[in-house]
């Protein structure tokens, strides 16, 4: 049944040219992508033997010799893939990085974020608003660069387009920026470096940098303006204002691997980076963290918190298929503070297809109560219910307004316990006829 709903779900997507990007090789992306290089892996003249060093270290012994790099080895690194896929895909740990920038001159940190962009601008540990920076070059870099492949260019394009914004928008931030392949990419609406509430959304499948971010961005851009507007009943927090971040910072998959759980692996390990990175820049100054996470996002937020490594304050799931985890308490989260949304035309809430239902009462998390209806901070609010798989953040919905509760501390305005048309304690999903209606209206992205 799942891969029928996933079938569904492609052929509409596609049908409104939500498409994934070629493959670009790695060698090309990162000769574009980098600031001040020399060209395209050849790196100026007496640095080869310094970044080889650099590509051979690790930890600790990367990140100082990051430091003592002349400005000239840094544009070369910069331009090696070697030492950016240590950053991007196994550098040292958050505290090593954000202990390390903290230590560093003003001029260090200046000469790395000006030679070094793609490096520094996906460090998890270095400050928010210094990776946007960085970022910002690499990605100016790329556009401007007349031998950027065609497929590179239109996803620079796309990410251009996400991080526009109108005066009265609230300042957005690019805090990921890998195009290696079809890409990743994760933007900020709102300040991590300083949010006291801050919320990472995690997609499902389907979503790429090409096809998605601009949407994408938008929604946590609704998310951001929703949770604002609960700012008189909110709880406390350690900083002012909300951040919410669009974290598109794995491959989702696609109709050919999307019954494999490889990628949510993946995306679990890239992701408890990501928690982790904002907990450590924010030092003794911390947020309240919370993930919300929509379908295969759910189950890559639930091997990510299930792993031991990483925390948050709250853990909502819409829509989602489950996972290996058969208990909130196996979860590095609060005990009640881990939800589940799903929609009445949604066909993959409910399936538990990767293992366990998180919408079965045993479980342990609260159900969110989606029919719609006034607000109960504000009767004067009325929302409506969701319906389709890609419903639950849309402007208006009460699925949206129970997210952004969740994320100021007030989930306990949004919880409705379990009710008769939960999954059996026998782990038997009950199908209806609605599990297999899916409209094309209910797969738009957005209204």
């Amino acid at each position: 049944m799942l891969f029928i709903a996933a079938a569904l779900l492609t052929a509409s997507i596609h049908s409104l040219g939500v498409v994934e990007a070629p493959t670009v090789p790695v060698s090309a992306v990162i000769s574009s992508a980098a600031a001040g290089t020399s060209g395209p892996g050849r790196p100026e003249r007496g640095t080869q033997p310094a970044v080889d060093a650099l590509a051979g270290a690790s930890g600790q012994r990367w990140l100082d010799a990051l430091e003592a790099a002349a400005p000239v080895t840094l544009r070369a690194a910069d331009d090696d893939s070697r030492v950016t896929a240590t950053a991007m895909d196994d550098p040292p740990s958050t505290n090593l990085v954000a202990n390390w920038w903290r230590a560093l001159s003003p001029a260090s940190r200046t000469s790395l974020t000006d030679d070094a962009p793609v490096v520094i601008g996906n460090l998890d540990g270095v400050p928010y608003a210094v990776r946007d920076v960085a970022n910002r070059a690499a990605l100016a870099a790329g556009l401007t660069d007349t031998d950027t492949p065609t497929a590179l260019a239109s996803m620079l394009g796309q990410v251009r387009e996400s991080l526009e914004q109108a005066p009265d928008d609230p300042r957005k931030y690019l805090v990921t920026l890998d195009t290696r392949g079809s890409g990743r990419c994760a933007i900020s609406v709102g300040d991590l470096d300083t949010a006291g509430d801050v919320s990472v959304v995690v997609p499902g499948i389907f979503f790429s940098v090409n096809g998605q971010m601009v949407d994408f961005t938008a929604t946590a851009g609704d998310v951001f303006r929703e949770q604002a507007t609960l700012a008189p009943v909110a709880a406390p927090a350690d900083g002012p204002g909300n951040a919410v971040l669009a974290w598109m910072g794995y491959r989702t998959p696609g109709i050919s691997d999307f019954m494999s759980l490889d990628l949510a692996h993946l995306g679990a390990d890239r992701l408890v980076r990501t928690l982790d990175g904002i907990r450590s820049v924010r030092n003794d100054h911390q947020p309240r963290l919370g993930v919300v996470a929509h379908s295969y996002g759910s189950t890559t937020a639930l091997i990510a918190l299930s792993s031991g490594r990483t925390r948050v304050d709250s853990l909502t799931m819409l829509g989602s298929p489950g996972s290996a985890v058969t208990s909130v308490d196996e979860l590095g989260v609060p005990r009640g503070e881990v939800y589940i949304g799903g929609a009445h035309w949604d066909p993959i809430a409910g399936t538990g297809f990767f293992g366990t239902d998180p919408g079965r009462a045993a479980f342990g998390a609260a159900a969110l109560d989606l029919v719609g209806g006034s607000d109960p901070a504000d009767a004067g609010d009325v929302f409506r219910q969701p319906w389709g798989h890609n419903d639950y953040l849309k402007p208006g919905t009460a699925s949206l307004h129970d997210v952004a509760l969740i994320a100021v501390g007030r989930g306990d305005l949004v919880r409705s316990g379990h009710g008769p048309g939960d999954t059996p304690d026998d782990g038997v999903v009950q199908a209806s006829p609605d599990m297999y209606l899916v409209r094309p209206q209910d797969l738009q992205p957005r209204d």
